[in-house]
């Protein structure tokens, strides 16, 4: 009988964690940031897959997943954790690596890579010194191999529910079927207990005393979402669009289609994906063409280039 509930459970988890395709066109520059990822960051990641859409519909935010940066293998002076990291992860030591706590494998330690199709972005605590930053991570790194907490989710959709969903009763013993557990974790409610763990605040209850002094209370851990990194004042967003437009004017060039504004997520079966026309008026001074370019023009046409767009020697698109 165990073992029939558990190839069940396997089966249904698996069904769960199933993704959808990536989209055509990614949202972010992946390799941008990969790049400018620091040890401590927290990544938010949109899932694809239908445990995703779950947890989109009890938190109402896109943001279906939390892991945590925390550098690669060599990058890691503390032997002690590199020894437990190597002992959870057979991958290459240049590899950049996140903790996360998934559904079907539990806690453990995964590649950056692993997300390069999806929307993610990153939520950077600010302030934060590099010593706090390795102890986040070393505090997270004692969970690896724990199992993930599959009715936290429920649980967590039941608190979000307005009261005349659900009686008072149920509301007010939410969460104390578990209360001390460490055996079984979420991704944010791990991550929160993390940066409690060394006092960094993220969404903590403010009060303010008779005499006038703020007083700071965390909220327990397993209240968090993904969305609250996001939310947080005390972390710095940062985003690297597939399309950047660090550069004056280049959202100029961008190849909007002429066929109007669409008012779904779907392209009409008859419009067809073109090229901007390029003007000739544009092709008749060359020079005039060249300075309406932002420098670095090989920065813009890299960009452009992913999107179709590409020049000639003239500086007229091809």
């Amino acid at each position: 009988m165990r073992a029939l509930s558990e190839w069940l459970g396997d089966k249904i988890t698996s069904w769960l964690v199933s993704e959808t395709p990536p989209p055509a066109t990614p949202l972010c520059d992946f390799d941008r940031l990969g790049y400018e990822l620091r040890p401590g960051d927290v990544v938010l990641i949109e899932g694809r897959s239908r445990i995703a859409e779950v947890i989109k519909q009890i938190t109402q935010s896109n943001w279906t997943h939390a892991a945590l940066y925390i550098g690669r293998l060599y990058d890691l002076n503390d032997r002690e954790m590199r020894h437990n990291i190597q002992q959870h992860y057979q991958g290459k030591p240049n590899d950049q690596l996140l903790l996360e706590a998934e559904l079907g494998t539990g806690t453990r330690i995964a590649p950056l890579n692993k997300y390069r199709e999806h929307h993610v972005r990153i939520c950077r605590p600010h302030g934060m010194t590099p010593d706090d930053a390795t102890r986040v991570a070393a505090y997270a790194l004692q969970h690896l191999g724990s199992d993930y907490d599959v009715r936290h989710i429920f649980d967590l959709g039941r608190f979000l529910f307005p009261w005349s969903f659900m009686p008072r009763r149920w509301r007010s013993s939410l969460f104390q079927h578990n209360a001390g557990s460490h055996t079984r974790t979420v991704c944010s409610c791990l991550i929160a207990q993390a940066f409690n763990s060394i006092d960094y605040p993220i969404l903590p209850f403010i009060d303010r005393a008779d005499d006038g002094s703020l007083r700071f209370y965390k909220r327990n851990p397993r209240l968090f979402t993904p969305r609250d990194f996001d939310y947080s004042p005390y972390f710095e967003i940062i985003k690297y669009p597939f399309l950047g437009l660090d550069d004056i004017g280049l959202y100029r060039r961008m190849p909007w289609h002429e066929s109007g504004t669409l008012h779904n997520d779907e392209l009409p079966a008859s419009t067809p994906i073109e090229e901007p026309v390029h003007t000739q008026a544009d092709d008749e001074d060359p020079q005039t063409a060249n300075k309406k370019q932002t420098p670095p023009q090989e920065v813009v046409h890299r960009i452009l280039a992913r999107l179709g767009v590409t020049f000639s020697d003239k500086g007229t698109t091809s």
